[in-house]
């Protein structure tokens, strides 16, 4: 099995120079190389919560699949809930899977199928390089709708849409000083209700609104250093 961290920085180079709806697939055909892997996919956490759906796989035999995996109660439920890397032995060889995740928003998933059992090296950069990949889908997310797409297992109402919109771009956001996070809910069928945030050097801010009933001033978090 090979896998030198050396060539992990020039992953977000590589995807640089591919189409931004294929910046995923060249990350994942890089890795399936570099760790001689069987299959390489990357899973996009749906917007409802309750399922991912898997928008990019390198395999070796070129097979490519598009599917959505009910969430609860699975493997991936696991990973995203306790956002550590899972491994298995499986009848096919070693699964191997690492939350996709930048800052507490909580991206997707990485998922390898190994000939091996990987060593700690192994399992530390592919723990990197899911770090990369969450750079790369954000980064890319803003030149094509693949990920929008890939977030929504039912299409929104219209309000429901341009509500989203108005949205912070991460609905999660954790430093060492505090950790935020917030939802909409149904996520297929709401309008009005609204949150935002936005953090200087030693504040955070935060605003609930609800311009169909009560309002709810915005609120400033003291300082949280």
């Amino acid at each position: 099995m090979s896998g030198e961290q050396s060539g992990l920085p020039r992953l977000p180079t590589a995807a640089e120079t591919a189409a931004p709806a294929d910046a995923v697939d060249v990350i994942a055909e890089d890795l399936r190389r570099r760790f001689d892997a069987t299959r390489v996919s990357f899973l996009i956490v749906d917007l409802t919560g309750k399922a991912v759906a898997r928008l990019s796989t390198a395999a070796a035999e070129s097979e490519r699949e598009t599917e959505r995996i009910p969430l609860f109660g699975s493997v991936y439920e696991k990973v995203i809930r306790t956002q550590r890397l899972y491994q298995e032995a499986t009848g096919q060889g070693q699964r191997v899977i690492s939350p996709v995740t930048n800052r507490g928003d909580a991206i997707g998933l990485l998922e390898l199928l190994l000939p091996t059992a990987p060593g700690e090296d192994v399992l530390d950069e592919v723990g990197e390089a899911a770090h990369i990949l969450a750079y790369v889908v954000i980064a890319n997310g803003r030149f094509t709708d693949l990920y929008t797409w890939g977030k929504r297992s039912r299409p929104p109402t219209l309000a429901a849409e341009i509500q989203y919109q108005l949205l912070p771009p991460a609905l999660s956001c954790e430093a060492a000083q505090f950790t935020l996070c917030g939802n909409l809910v149904p996520s297929e069928d709401l309008s009005g209700d609204s949150f935002d945030y936005s953090l200087d050097r030693d504040t955070l801010h935060v605003s609930v609104t609800d311009p169909m009933g009560p309002w709810c001033p915005p609120v400033a978090v003291g300082t949280c250093w």
